[in-house]
């Protein structure tokens, strides 16, 4: 398809880009094409006629290019700062492009990301490297690369580079894992908005039990569980008995962290008094783990708790008897109270390499602009590696390797519904309390919104994670007659889990 003719962009319906399904005004256009010709005026020309930017984010960036220093611009991915003009070589891949600003050269920049990315899934190694090479050697040197989009631009072309030259990512252990998740969870909201949306959704739905038993897929120090063992311990009418399974990676260094965690709580758990027992399961994958390995005994009220976890799970989703509806019917056949499921509000799963690195740099892109806005400094370079990683994961691997599959609500919504899954809403408590929570963060561009009884946490309107509540019950799980024959406590031998139980009583 050709470009859009710049001169009659500013002409078109409000209300017809709405039914395009572009949330953009007719101005907005107006204000990127102007932009757009300038360059074009410059005798700029790409390696492949297709263009594969959004215009709707394209026109939000163009608007928040500004420095923070003046009032009229917001807060952006894309640093500004004045540049003097820069010519290209004579042999570059690119003609002689003349630009007077740092914006000019943002936009550039991203039009050559995407372009390079066309490079790299066509197999056109020649033309991916020298392009790599104009924007590390050029560009990147204009824009800049200790802020913003320039140093958004350089984690992809860094992973850019390693998928062209099939260099592996850097190799992190479960330790150094579970330390850049700290990091993150201190740096922004995002991590606690999970763990509070959750505990809430659990807590509303244990009301009245006197036995329950919390299954996280993905402990990590526990971070998200003292809360909760506090709310418990202010539960009109006394706290019930708590269990606490955790899932989480073997210790490499012997060390048995899973039952360190579970001892720190215990203690916790014994000065608020509540009867609170722990059970750590170790797993490489998440797909190792089998219903049977939980002791879920006769009359407890179950939740299941996956925060950035089930996504880790879509390789080959697809096909028939894929891993996710594995794990999801036996989640399902637990008859869960509750089912907590949290995931980056993305597509990050597509099949079309161009497709998921467009995504994955307008989405990252607002992710580093968040942390800059409204972050912890003393945790921004750690954090930043946490995002890196998850970068380098999408962009430079494939097949089982390829863990971090992020996919949107809507998406999920179908897959837990196929599964006998029930919506349950979040409920006004939980919309109140991740509200309360963003007045903690300095950034004015945090937002949550509802979606039909789910929550979204966002940054300047763009949603950036989804919290979504389910349960499990024999209504449900009788829609899903062709399942249930494999649905339930799996008495096979599982050789890759190992359960650590550890007590804590009073």
């Amino acid at each position: 398809m050709g470009p859009v003719p710049y001169a009659s962009t500013c002409d078109i319906d409000d209300g017809l880009l709405a039914v395009a399904g572009y949330h953009v005004r007719s101005s907005d256009l107006c204000h990127v094409a102007e932009r757009l010709e300038h360059l074009n005026s410059a005798s700029i020309t790409f390696g492949h006629d297709a263009v594969y930017y959004n215009p709707s984010d394209l026109a939000t960036w163009v608007d928040s290019l500004g420095s923070t220093s003046d009032p009229g611009f917001a807060r952006s991915p894309w640093a500004y700062q004045t540049a003097t003009t820069t010519t290209m070589t004579a042999n570059s891949l690119f003609p002689q492009v003349t630009t007077s600003t740092s914006e000019e050269s943002a936009i550039l920049l991203v039009h050559l990301l995407m372009t390079c990315a066309g490079h790299v899934e066509r197999g056109e190694a020649v033309q991916a490297a020298d392009a790599i090479k104009e924007m590390r050697l050029q560009l990147l040197t204009r824009v800049g690369t200790g802020f913003g989009i320039g140093k958004v631009a350089g984690y992809f072309l860094d992973a850019l580079h390693r998928r062209l030259y099939s260099v592996p990512p850097p190799a992190t252990t479960a330790a150094e894992d579970e330390l850049l998740y700290h990091h993150f969870y201190e740096s922004s909201p995002y991590l606690k908005f999970a763990h509070f949306t959750a505990n809430q959704a659990i807590l509303e739905a244990f009301d009245g039990a006197d036995r329950v038993h919390v299954v996280d897929l993905g402990l990590m120090h526990g971070l998200q569980w003292p809360a909760l063992i506090q709310a418990f311990a202010r539960r009109p009418g006394g706290a019930p008995s708590v269990r606490l399974t955790g899932v989480g990676p073997p210790s490499p260094d012997g060390r048995d962290s899973l039952r360190e965690t579970g001892v720190k709580l215990a203690e916790l758990a014994r000065t608020v008094g509540v009867r609170f027992s722990f059970m750590g399961i170790a797993a490489t994958h998440l797909d190792d783990v089998k219903p049977w390995m939980l002791n879920v005994s006769a009359g407890e009220a179950v939740a299941v708790n996956s925060i950035f976890q089930l996504h880790k799970l879509l390789r080959e989703s697809d096909k028939p008897g894929a891993v996710i509806d594995s794990v999801i019917a036996w989640i399902a056949g637990l008859r869960p109270r509750i089912v907590t499921v949290v995931e980056q509000e993305a597509d990050h799963n597509k099949q079309s390499f161009v497709d998921r690195f467009t995504e994955a740099l307008f989405y990252y892109s607002t992710m580093f602009d968040s942390l800059e806005g409204g972050g912890a400094p003393e945790s921004a370079a750690v954090t930043e590696i946490y995002l890196q990683k998850e970068i380098c994961n999408i962009m430079c691997c494939e097949g089982s390797e390829r863990i971090e599959r992020h996919e949107p609500l809507g998406k999920w919504r179908g897959r837990l519904g196929q599964a006998g899954l029930r919506p349950v809403h979040l409920g006004s408590n939980a919309f109140k309390q991740a509200s309360m929570l963003l007045t903690l963060f300095s950034g004015e561009g945090y937002c949550v919104e509802e979606s039909d009884g789910c929550l979204k946490l966002g940054w300047h309107g763009r949603p950036m994670i989804s919290a979504s509540g389910w349960r499990g019950d024999d209504d449900g799980l009788m829609m899903m007659r062709g399942a249930g024959d494999n649905v339930g406590l799996d008495s096979s031998n599982a050789s890759s889990g190992m359960a650590r139980e550890n007590h804590g009583s009073t």
